[in-house]
């Protein structure tokens, strides 16, 4: 689940603010992986 939602940012479908508090570690790390650090924004 957590790369999908990670995929749906990277294609902004979602944002990371969105992202269920137990996954956001998770989806965090994904973003990181694959160089989108800067999509990891608590606010929208």
């Amino acid at each position: 689940m957590a790369a999908f939602l990670a995929n749906r940012i990277i294609r902004g479908n979602t944002t990371y603010a969105k992202v269920p508090a137990s996954l956001k570690e998770a989806v965090a790390k994904i973003l990181t992986q694959k160089g989108h650090e800067n999509l990891i924004k608590s606010e929208e």
